[in-house]
């Protein structure tokens, strides 16, 4: 699901263009980040559903403490106060909930692995709607995710290169920046989000989600 929450960092990014767009991209992997460690760490790991190849959704994720409900909130909650004491409250209220829209995401995909308290304490029954069971599906929830995301990444970079070129005209008429020139960047720009977020999408469906 990488790509479905770099799609869903890039549609932020469109709303809010005051945060850097590594800002919302490492909030929504925050999760994974804590899990690699973890699994580094022998605390947490994989393994195949069908026992065979790991591929596209064919994953058992034992991520007890950095996928659990409560510990993805403990550590939205941290981060977003870390943001909004260096970046201000609207800021860190946003990059709180990217942290916990990695959680969200993955309710919808994961099968039911994902504990409600660190450790599974309490065995409690664990959460996931399975869409990874059905790969073609979670492709295209995926696939729409990034497109929605690429979309609204174009046109809120196109808007803010008009307004440039016509501040750039209102405030010296005489020397023009070249035609269409902030345009052309934008466009580049959403070209090469566009590209990254497919190049992960692909990367996902045939290197194992």
């Amino acid at each position: 699901m990488l790509a479905g929450h770099f799609g869903l960092a890039a549609a932020v990014k469109a709303r809010e263009p005051q945060l850097p767009m590594w800002s919302l991209m490492l909030a929504t992997q925050l999760l994974d980040v804590l899990f690699l460690v973890l699994y580094g760490l022998g605390f947490e790991g994989f393994r195949s559903a069908t026992g065979g190849r790991v591929g596209y959704g064919d994953l058992y994720i034992m991520a007890d403490y950095s996928h659990s409900l409560v510990g993805a909130l403990a550590v939205s909650f941290v981060v977003m106060v870390v943001t909004m004491i260096a970046w201000g409250r609207r800021n860190g209220l946003i990059i709180g909930f990217m942290v916990f829209s990695h959680w969200l995401l993955d309710l919808l995909v994961h099968r039911p692995d994902m504990p409600i308290l660190p450790g599974n304490a309490g065995n409690l029954p664990r959460l996931g709607l399975s869409l990874w069971a059905i790969p073609w599906l979670s492709a295209l929830v995926e696939l729409c995710i990034v497109l929605t995301g690429a979309y609204l990444y174009y046109h809120a970079a196109m808007r803010s290169a008009v307004r440039a070129e016509r501040a750039d005209a209102k405030a010296s008429p005489a020397v023009s920046r070249a035609e269409g020139g902030y345009r052309q960047h934008a466009l580049f720009s959403a070209v090469v989000m566009l590209v990254l977020l497919l190049g992960t999408l692909a990367g996902d469906f045939f290197l194992g989600g």
